[in-house]
């Protein structure tokens, strides 16, 4: 069997930093900038191998830091911002993903980078979320009149909103999953068991097991996957933090049933253990094997997500991670949309591309 990538090697245990070769550590930062995981990487080795980092590893393991750090305070003050505006409506402020995982204090936003921000708010109240942004300075970044009715009636999220002073990015969600999708998760259900967060007025997150189910359908419904390690160690450090709460592990297998994804869910769980060892309890293992495809489908994504949760570097592909990668592309658009809106949607986006307007 192909030895794991350095990178998986050192997640699973970053004692394994103290016994890496200088060609080692050359590799190790390349697979983890590609991955978006360096600065992860650079606090795994100041917390477990702080004697043991390379000199020349050490200069690239300090930058990442610094932006990581830098990051973080930028997304605290948007979650100020934000919440400042949703605020004048009468809105609280429900975040999602790294956001939410650095405001909650989790370890999963330890060394985590953030491209936007990523917010829930009810359907019904959608139009006055957006309004309320739009008075505090963001503005859908999209013009197209088709991606505009794209986003609005067959998505689970306004446009893109991008400040005009700032430049950040708001995402504004009112679903997990496109209205569209295969799966109906109820965001009414993930909104009532929203929890607030002492010391953030109007700040909620979602409930452990909610956000635990969030990370993995957005991993695993995902078309783009050069973040998919990423977004597995999210998972795993999310595991591993909520694993000491009372009942987590059957509340989240029930809960994965109640929200329509159980499929999300045992990948999760598959693949957390298979590629980072998750210490997950054996009886949720026997009991998550119940929410399995057949064992062909089961070979098949083990194919797939074997090859494209790899880190996304040169060094860990093979000759089929390329075609992995596209199938689970298509993969992805076909849990978004039934068969006649994806024809329509792939034709029109084919016509753009054709006439160069894209």
């Amino acid at each position: 069997m192909k030895a794991a990538p350095v990178l998986v090697r050192v997640l699973r245990d970053p004692e394994r930093l103290r016994q890496l070769s200088l060609a080692d550590w050359d590799m190790l930062l390349r697979q983890a900038r590609a991955s978006r995981l360096l600065a992860r990487i650079a606090l795994l080795a100041q917390q477990h191998a702080p004697d043991a980092v390379a000199p020349q590893a050490a200069p690239h393991l300090e930058g990442a830091l610094l932006v990581a750090q830098r990051h973080r305070e930028a997304v605290e003050w948007e979650i100020a911002q934000i919440g400042q505006a949703l605020d004048s409506v009468g809105l609280p402020l429900i975040l999602l993903k790294g956001a939410a995982y650095l405001a909650a204090g989790a370890p999963a936003a330890n060394g985590r980078s953030f491209a936007d921000i990523d917010i829930l708010v009810p359907r019904a109240h959608i139009n006055q979320a957006e309004a309320a942004l739009m008075l505090h300075g963001w503005a859908t970044s999209h013009h197209s009149a088709y991606d505009d009715r794209y986003y609005r009636a067959w998505m689970h999220e306004l446009p893109p909103m991008q400040h005009g002073r700032r430049m950040t990015v708001v995402d504004v969600h009112h679903a997990i999953l496109p209205t569209t999708a295969s799966s109906k998760p109820d965001s009414a259900k993930l909104i009532a068991a929203a929890r607030a967060l002492p010391g953030r007025p109007g700040v909620m997150v979602l409930a452990p097991v909610d956000m635990v189910i969030h990370s993995a359908c957005h991993l695993f419904h995902e078309e783009e996957l050069e973040k998919g390690l990423r977004d597995l160690s999210d998972l795993d450090l999310l595991l591993r933090d909520f694993a000491a709460l009372p009942d987590f592990w059957p509340a989240l297998l029930a809960r994965a049933r109640e929200m329509d994804l159980e499929r999300a869910v045992f990948y999760a769980l598959r693949f957390s253990t298979q590629l980072l060892e998750t210490p997950v309890p054996p009886d949720v293992l026997q009991e998550a094997a119940h929410l399995a495809p057949g064992p062909l489908t089961r070979r098949l994504m083990d194919a797939l997500y074997g090859r494209a949760l790899l880190p996304h570097h040169s060094s860990c592909d093979d000759g089929f991670t390329g075609l992995a990668r596209r199938l689970l592309f298509v993969r992805a658009h076909w849990l978004r949309m039934p068969p006649a809106l994806l024809a329509r949607h792939l034709a029109h986006k084919t016509a753009v591309a054709i006439r160069g307007e894209e």
